[in-house]
């Protein structure tokens, strides 16, 4: 996946016409950590993967899938969904809609180990909205200088505006989905 990932990554900046160094400031990620990630290397943690898919202005999924694989209709069975895995942490998120172009809203499966946190994450351009449901253990989520406590079954909406994280402090996994909705991209003509 490292690999694919990086070839999405560097035809997506290609087409921005960005440098690698202009990539870097965008980004806030290292020149040197996106050339490895670039070349396959190096597996980004979701919190870099996460700038790098900002920076691009390109939604994590479009970089985590294949475009040969958007149709206008979708079924996604659990083996075939895209999983991003941090070797770190263990976190992992799980895309459970379709890639397909043109799709507003994204939902997401994630994993969080005991004692684990996805990191600070970017905030999301204007439009955007987060709702997030705790489906296993308790959950902190973290936005500007508010943090909720989520239980098993509790849901929140926030607007991902300011940089946000979420956060397993128990000694037992956790699991929450992600409903993430945001404006279209203005058409062009």
């Amino acid at each position: 996946m490292s690999r694919a990932f990086g070839d999405r990554v560097r035809a997506s900046r290609e087409r921005a016409e960005l440098t690698l160094e202009q990539f870097s400031k965008q980004s806030g990620v290292s020149r040197a950590m996106l050339s490895k990630v670039e070349r396959g290397e190096k597996s980004p943690t979701i919190g870099i993967a996460k700038r790098i898919a900002y920076a691009l202005n390109t939604p994590l999924s479009t970089l985590m899938g294949d475009e040969a694989s958007r149709h206008a209709f979708a079924l996604v069975r659990k083996s075939q969904r895209h999983v991003f895995h941090d070797a770190k942490t263990g976190f992992e998120r799980h895309l459970l809609s379709p890639i397909m172009a043109g799709l507003s809203v994204e939902v997401v499966l994630h994993r969080l180990p005991a004692r684990t946190s996805t990191g600070r994450l970017p905030p999301y351009p204007a439009g955007a909205g987060k709702q997030v449901v705790a489906a296993r253990g308790r959950v902190v989520v973290g936005f500007g200088r508010e943090e909720i406590v989520l239980e098993e079954g509790d849901s929140l909406y926030f607007v991902p505006d300011v940089e946000h994280w979420f956060d397993n402090r128990t000694d037992q996994a956790a699991e929450y989905y992600l409903v993430i909705s945001a404006l279209p991209p203005p058409r062009t003509s």
